[in-house]
């Protein structure tokens, strides 16, 4: 099988940028909405995308995106419609990879291990579990690793170098790399000890280094290309899609991607 992640990253490095990672929560603005927002978004540029799994206590998240996941759950958004969702996804033909980004309490809810198989068969590529740090993954690395799941981590300015070993050795695909102390939102711009930081991770690992929180717009994936593979674009594209209209979306979710990553889209396939 396709390793989809490596294969995203050794084109952005071919062709001399990051990779850019939207990220919005599935299930939302309507529940049949997150096909057409992902597809917009490729079709903007994107190269991956990260479906959030909505969950009533997001620690992690800044209230643009707390309100989304409320919205979705209102919605009916549930684990297993968020695994559906992916489903549907690589039935129309998107093949960028596709991450799952959440909590570990619906997870456990599910069923790990059925979790783990559910999603890889939906075609989801990896996990982001904000709230399980590598010391506490072992009861859903096991099954992910099998299901051939990669267990992305979170490493923050504050992370040890320890606990920088420990979330390279367990995971795989790459590290995601949080950019501030503090929950996700927009910022003016890049934090200025984000250099020392990113240098402080790359000399204990080979993976690839994502950054995310407070990249809003072109000069932060700039700024962040110079020093990681990849960009996660957060509350800013959360942002775009509650203030557009079902109708503008698309073209208003294009058009933002089109303007943060500063490339022509590529040829997505239409939806049957």
């Amino acid at each position: 099988m396709t390793d989809r992640i490596a294969a995203m990253f050794e084109r952005t490095r071919a062709e001399g940028r990051p990779a850019v990672i939207p990220f919005a929560p599935s299930g939302w603005p309507e529940p049949d909405a997150t096909v057409e927002v992902v597809r917009a978004a490729v079709e903007g540029g994107a190269d991956a995308f990260e479906l959030g799994l909505p969950f009533s206590d997001p620690l992690a998240d800044g209230p643009v995106n707390q309100l989304a996941y409320q919205q979705a759950i209102a919605a009916g958004t549930t684990t297993a419609t968020v695994i559906e969702t992916a489903r549907r996804i690589r039935d129309a033909g998107i093949e960028v990879p596709l991450l799952v980004m959440g909590y570990i309490n619906p997870l456990l809810s599910y069923g790990l291990d059925r979790f783990a198989h559910d999603a890889a068969e939906a075609g989801i590529d990896g996990l982001i579990i904000v709230d399980v740090p590598p010391h506490e993954a072992t009861e859903l690395e096991a099954p992910a690793r099998a299901a051939g799941l990669h267990m992305v981590y979170l490493l923050a300015p504050t992370s040890t170098d320890e606990r920088i070993r420990l979330a390279a050795e367990h995971g795989s695909g790459f590290l995601y790399c949080v950019s501030v102390t503090g929950v996700t939102g927009e910022r003016q711009s890049v934090a200025e000890d984000l250099g020392p930081f990113l240098a402080r991770v790359r000399a204990l690992t080979d993976l690839p280094l994502a950054v995310g929180f407070g990249i809003r717009e072109r000069a932060h994936v700039e700024a962040v290309g110079a020093l990681a593979e990849g960009a996660v674009i957060g509350s800013a594209f959360v942002r775009t899609i509650s203030e557009s209209s079902p109708e503008q979306r698309p073209e208003r979710i294009r058009a933002f991607m089109e303007e943060i990553t500063g490339r022509e889209p590529g040829p997505v396939p239409a939806v049957d």
